[in-house]
């Protein structure tokens, strides 16, 4: 086990040492990831393992964990998002090699030189993590409507869903006329 994280390594070579990379990434250190966080303090705990599956396919396990800061788009304040991810990608070294992985395995096209940066795969991770419109888990609107997870999207609470003010005009018609 190692836990530091080298720049660049062989991943074919990572694979047969059945190798683990464990230790802290600092989100400042991910310009990418940078460019949707509302600042890049924290960190990411991680736990990295090549190895192999039974059938024999090649495969980087990522686990990691990290609060993510980000700008509710509701309220416009900074929240932090925990995020826990824990994602097997494949290895493959053409496009052809997708379809011999198994369901819920990512693919990870290898470069020829078999050169991969781990630090990458981790960002790429938390990428992914961050929602398309951050919107805090305390977050309320001022008319009332509280937003819950609903299939991996956030939408309103039937509860809490008032009636369209064309609903009133319409029982307004209903007794007048």
């Amino acid at each position: 086990m190692s836990s530091a994280l080298p720049e660049a390594v062989d991943a074919w070579r990572m694979v047969s040492a059945r190798r683990i990379f464990e230790g802290r990434i600092r989100l400042d250190s991910m310009p990418r990831l940078a460019m949707y966080l509302a600042d890049a303090e924290g960190e990411c705990e991680y736990l990295l393992e090549f190895d192999r599956d039974a059938s024999g396919v090649a495969f980087l396990q990522v686990h990691a964990e990290a609060r993510l800061p980000l700008v509710c788009q509701r309220t416009l304040e900074r929240f932090e998002l925990p995020v826990s991810i824990h994602q097997r990608l494949g290895l493959i070294r053409s496009e052809a090699e997708e379809a011999g992985l198994q369901e819920g395995v990512e693919p990870l096209l290898v470069p020829l030189d078999a050169t991969l940066r781990p630090a990458d795969a981790i960002e790429d991770e938390l990428i992914l993590a961050v929602p398309v419109v951050p919107v805090s888990g305390s977050c309320a609107s001022d008319d009332g409507v509280v937003w819950q997870d609903v299939d991996g999207a956030r939408a309103p609470s039937q509860d809490s869903v008032q009636a369209s003010p064309f609903a009133a005009l319409a029982d307004w018609k209903k007794h007048a006329g």
